[in-house]
């Protein structure tokens, strides 16, 4: 059970950013106890892939926060952030951590699809918030919520790792996050054409 929550949690941050838990996992893996990744998965923690990692993480951490760039960096990262969820789901739930000692034996490749499903979902949350976000705030808010993205992220990759039953409250917390997008989306549907309505009569 920990090790799909594992999973899951590392799923759901490359969800919002698709370079983070992997990054994350490479680090805790290079240089601290707190993970360790099966062979098959060690390339993760190669000092070429970090430093790749990092820099792909710096071209995101930009591109996310400018209005308009966000939407086209969006589009580009539907291919990208699923995939690294299945690797990231992959690569966690079959490792090594501080509560799991045992992830057990698993067909390699179910885990891989399962993660890329759950980061595809969360991507495409955020994907349909940020045009609802930036249209709201003139594009002031696209900085701010592309900062509480990707501190989310960080933040869920380190607890799937080391605290996982609270990858359910990130869970939860998207959960509200989808309810709050459709409800906003429908207010703002009805405020149009309430507007279209009112210059019809004019």
């Amino acid at each position: 059970m920990l090790e799909v929550l594992t999973g899951t949690g590392l799923a759901a941050s490359a969800g919002l950013n698709a370079y983070i838990p992997l990054l994350t996992m490479g680090l805790l893996a290079r240089y601290t106890d707190l993970i360790d990744l099966p062979s098959g998965w060690s390339w993760l923690g190669n000092g070429w892939v970090l430093t790749i990692l990092a820099m792909l993480l710096a071209v995101e951490f930009f591109a996310d926060k400018i209005p308009m760039v966000d939407s086209v960096n969006d589009v580009v990262q539907t291919a990208v952030r699923p995939t690294a969820g299945g690797l990231a789901f992959g690569a966690g739930s079959s490792s090594e951590t501080v509560l799991v000692t045992d992830p057990g034996d698993k067909n390699q490749w179910v885990p891989i699809v399962v993660g890329v499903f759950i980061a595809l979902g969360v991507h495409g949350l955020k994907s349909a918030a940020r045009p609802v976000i930036n249209a709201s705030t003139a594009g002031v808010g696209a900085p701010v919520a592309s900062t509480a993205e990707d501190l989310t992220s960080v933040v869920m990759s380190v607890i799937a790792i080391i605290l996982p039953f609270l990858v359910l409250f990130f869970i939860v917390a998207i959960v509200f996050a989808f309810i709050w997008l459709v409800r906003r989306r429908r207010h703002r549907k009805r405020e149009r054409q309430a507007a279209r309505a009112a210059g019809f009569r004019v």
